[in-house]
């Protein structure tokens, strides 16, 4: 079986625009947001053919499942059929849910020596491990195993994990990738299809 994949992220919120951590937090889409998703969703419509072939997978956070709402909108896909899944949650930023980094720098500066932007979200007190997530993940793509065609809707963070993870990359090198909002990823025959309005790319 070719298994695809099709893995998009969450809109614009309105967190995301004050460079907010959301982690587990939510926060509402912004109007650019909807147009994002809106716009993912008209060219995964282009891509998919029949809606109805696919199984929709949506992390269970309000930014997720608005982004889903408007996927299935747009491609015709009932969203009573969407399965909600807690292992594509965005990574838990524990106690720095809600900040910014100048915030984080101000009360925890010694958390962020020797780290960098890719990884410190990983120092965070309370938050989840690096591990954690691979784990949870892992898990994630053993239940879809036998699923041909499946569209996942998931986070920034969890979705540079998830590719990671599909691509066998090192820690350092998932955490680099690519989480723009106006892209999606096709994932299938272990590699990854880059799709925005722009160009297609693949690694």
């Amino acid at each position: 079986m070719n298994q695809i994949i099709y893995l998009l992220r969450h809109g614009e919120t309105e967190f995301n625009t004050q460079g907010r951590y959301q982690g587990v937090l939510d926060s509402p889409l912004t109007d650019v947001g909807m147009a994002q998703v809106r716009q993912n969703a008209d060219m995964l419509k282009s891509l998919i053919g029949n809606p109805n072939e696919w199984k929709i997978i949506s992390s269970p956070l309000g930014r997720a499942l608005k982004s889903t709402e408007i996927i299935c909108e747009a491609i015709g896909y009932d969203v009573k059929n969407v399965e909600k899944e807690n292992r594509l949650t965005e990574v838990d930023v524990g106690d720095w849910a809600g900040l910014t980094t100048n915030e984080i720098e101000k009360s925890w500066p010694s958390l962020l020596q020797n780290s960098d932007v890719y990884n410190w979200y990983f120092n965070v007190p309370n938050g989840e491990s690096y591990d954690a997530v691979v784990g949870r993940l892992t898990d994630w793509f053993a239940s879809i195993k036998h699923e041909p065609k499946v569209i996942a809707v998931s986070h920034g963070l969890t979705g540079r994990i998830l590719r990671g993870i599909y691509a066998g990359l090192e820690k350092e090198n998932a955490l680099k990738l690519e989480v723009a909002q106006d892209v999606f990823f096709k994932l299938s025959n272990k590699m990854i299809h880059r799709i925005s309005l722009d160009f297609d790319d693949f690694y």
